[in-house]
């Protein structure tokens, strides 16, 4: 036989071999998928500036990993979520804007609103969809829809839910992630913070909290060990994706990170350092808490590129709303991502701007910005589409616009004839500039806030004025009229819910 057939013949007996090697899932045309999604974390927790100059923030945390990935992928210095994290969670496995799905608050307590919703002395608050998410039709105070992994799990994906769940109230079906579509569910339920961050105390899980709905589930392994809950997770996602890649699927990871929530805890492996650099004690730990989440993602990365999957693995990062500052906080209340005003819990921008990162080597330039603006409902119909899937007969309407383009064209104002809203008829647990019931819309560089409690406006100009410092209410009466109207028209269309005043029964009015 001649011996270049001979050695042909060798080569595609031995691929055939081994028909799942690490070369055959590197060169695998279905890419993997990993959201990493931090709780509460603002846009300057990092040390990675999300604008055109460096912040001080910026310079007090330390997140080389998200460096890192930055330098590898691209930045959105306007990436927009909700003020807070069950809206925003629910707009992100549904695609749709939260003035259309209705839980528009945090969820906890089947059927029930939320205490300070409850004794607020002026307005009372609408029936809002308080049960969260429901993957079937028929629970009441729920919205039925098509959950982004189960769409992922009809085009083959494996699908790993790991850390904070918090798509439905206790008792109800979506409380247990695998209800929506994960095969597999990491420490997630109903609650939306953890009652302790440590393994030392069973993060939470005693005799005495039996009965608490904060402790973080499923990982007993842990108990009694001195590890961070944090590291905990990462160490079981890695271990999980271990199994799958014994698997021929393609895999969507949600890292859903409990970090950077209350309580706020020291990570004693970076204490020292914040406390040496003399920040208070509190926001010592805080940014304990930002960099053990900055090392999980940097442990993922090292992962995906140990198994050789990197080059075939998309990485989004994104946090669930703004960073908390009116309460729990070292130093002034209201101040922790100045010059962004206020922070989680209202519609100024430091309750709703978000740092947010994508890397999908070989489409993405590494080290790449864009300014274009964007909201977390978009995630939806993006990470569908980078999963190359084309079509789907989702039963909800879907609000979000991919993002995919702007992977590949970073020219401004893309986004500017495109308006973002949000929707707040609620009461938050905190107080500060920009937190109350509320509507808003984006459109351009202009954003106009309609107050539900004494039905009034704020416009600002955020190019100009990102601190939100200068109502223009007065000074541009023509925009204010133009804007309000398409914000009445978005509302009256999803048939938005709005409070009433409890003095005069009469539902807030429609902007």
């Amino acid at each position: 036989m001649d011996k270049n057939i001979w050695l042909l013949l060798v080569l595609t007996l031995s691929m055939g071999c081994n028909p799942k090697g690490k070369g055959d899932r590197e060169s695998q045309r279905t890419p993997n998928i990993v959201l990493f999604l931090v709780d509460d974390m603002g846009w300057q927790d990092t040390s990675v500036p999300f604008w055109d100059k460096k912040t001080p923030f910026n310079e007090r945390y330390h997140t080389p990993n998200m460096e890192r990935l930055a330098s590898e992928g691209m930045k959105f210095t306007q990436a927009y979520a909700t003020p807070v994290c069950s809206p925003t969670r629910i707009s992100l496995m549904t695609g749709m804007n939260a003035a259309r799905h209705r839980v528009t608050n945090w969820t906890l307590r089947k059927d029930a609103l939320q205490p300070m919703e409850v004794n607020h002395k002026e307005l009372a608050f609408p029936r809002w969809n308080v049960n969260g998410l429901c993957p079937h039709p028929g629970l009441v105070n729920s919205v039925h829809a098509d959950a982004l992994p189960k769409l992922l799990k009809k085009a083959g994906y494996f699908n790993i839910h790991v850390g904070k769940a918090h798509f439905g109230a206790i008792g109800t079906p979506a409380e247990d992630p695998k209800a929506i579509g994960f095969d597999i569910n990491i420490a997630g339920h109903a609650a939306g913070a953890p009652q302790s961050y440590l393994g030392m105390e069973s993060f939470g899980n005693s005799e005495t909290s039996k009965d608490s709905p904060w402790p973080v589930p499923n990982l007993e392994k842990y108990h009694g060990r001195d590890i961070f809950l944090t590291e905990a997770l990462t160490l079981e996602a890695k271990k999980t994706l271990n199994k799958v890649l014994e698997k021929d699927n393609p895999f969507f990871l949600y890292m859903s990170h409990y970090a950077v929530h209350t309580p706020i805890t020291a990570d004693k492996r970076y204490l020292g350092k914040y406390l040496e650099a003399g920040l208070d004690s509190t926001e010592a730990k805080y940014a304990t808490l930002v960099e053990g989440m900055d090392k999980s993602l940097g442990d993922i990365m090292a992962y995906l590129e140990e198994k050789e999957i990197a080059e075939n693995t998309i990485i989004l990062f994104m946090s669930d709303n703004g960073g908390l500052s009116a309460h729990g906080r070292g130093g002034k209340p209201n101040s922790h991502n100045l010059p962004l005003a206020s922070g989680k819990g209202s519609i100024y921008e430091g309750g709703i701007r978000e740092p947010m990162i994508v890397k999908w080597p070989g489409v993405v330039e590494p080290g790449s910005s864009n300014n274009n603006y964007l909201i977390i409902e978009d995630f939806f119909p993006s990470i569908l589409e980078m999963a190359g899937v084309g079509h789907y007969n989702a039963v909800q309407t879907i609000d979000g616009k991919s993002f995919v383009p702007l992977l590949t064209d970073t020219t401004p104002g893309q986004s500017e004839e495109r308006p973002l809203f949000w929707h707040y008829p609620n009461q938050w647990g905190g107080s500060g500039p920009g937190i109350g019931a509320f509507s808003a819309v984006r459109l351009g560089d202009w954003k106009l806030i309609y107050y539900h409690l004494d039905e009034r406006y704020e416009l600002f100009n955020i190019e100009q004025d990102l601190g939100e410092t200068t109502n223009l209410t007065e000074a541009e009466p023509d925009k204010c009229a133009e804007l309000s109207k398409v914000l009445s028209t978005f509302l009256k269309e999803t048939k938005a819910q709005l409070p009433s005043h409890k003095r005069t029964g009469k539902v807030v009015s429609y902007p």
